[in-house]
């Protein structure tokens, strides 16, 4: 694979290769396309909004392994590998999370796009959510949706502390915040839902491929 296929990949030390790609839909694509034709040794898949990073135990599968495998199944190929024949990918889980839409910049935001605050409400709780990948604090996943069209710009200055729950629209993701940190993206609501437990079996409500409902409450 090279620069000319949309892609790079680097090595991350003796465990990991990165593979920088060009936009979110290629990160998507190659994430979903390698977690499908997954090998041994594969340790962990982590998309990001540009990239892809594959851990891998060199004693199974080495990095040389691992890089000829990566460029297979981005050219479009599904190799078997060692393993043979890789088992189905489990269903996505699906989540319902409640909203107080009562956020400080939902009159603001609903504005700039050309929006009564009720309308961005209904547009948000009818579109159907997507976990594209997580980071920034444990728990916090980036969302995307084909039905939400649109590109909301972060803040001029973050604020010092946004409380945990409140529900953000940045650029075309929405997300919750999992903790009270500081953040510079539009808050529009509040959720009820917890999105990190660290006591918790598994502490992150969400992973990338789980889906998202937003449901208005009442405020």
């Amino acid at each position: 694979m090279n620069e000319g296929a949309g892609a790079r990949l680097l090595p991350m030390g003796e465990r990991a290769v990165l593979v920088e790609l060009a936009s979110l839909a290629g990160v998507l694509a190659l994430a979903g396309a390698l977690q499908a034709a997954r090998p041994p040794g594969v340790v962990d898949l982590v998309p990001a909004a540009r990239t892809v990073l594959v851990q891998v135990d060199p004693a199974v599968l080495t990095l040389a392994q691992a890089r000829a495998w990566i460029e297979r199944v981005a050219a479009g190929e599904r190799p078997g590998g060692a393993g043979g024949a890789h088992p189905p990918a489990a269903p996505a889980r699906s989540h319902v999370i409640d909203v107080r839409y009562d956020g400080p910049d939902l009159a603001a935001v609903a504005a700039a796009l050309g929006l009564a605050p009720g309308e961005l409400v209904a547009r948000h709780t009818a579109a159907d959510w997507r976990v594209a990948f997580t980071g920034f604090a444990p728990g916090f996943g980036y969302l995307i949706s084909p039905q939400w069209p649109f590109d909301v710009p972060r803040l001029p200055a973050p604020r010092t502390a946004v409380p945990e729950g409140a529900l953000g629209l940045a650029a075309e993701f929405s997300g919750v915040y999992p903790r009270r940190t500081p953040g510079g993206w539009q808050l529009i609501g509040t959720a009820a839902t917890r999105m990190f437990d660290p006591l918790a079996a598994e502490p992150a409500l969400l992973a990338p491929g789980d889906l998202v409902r937003f449901r208005a409450v009442g405020t």
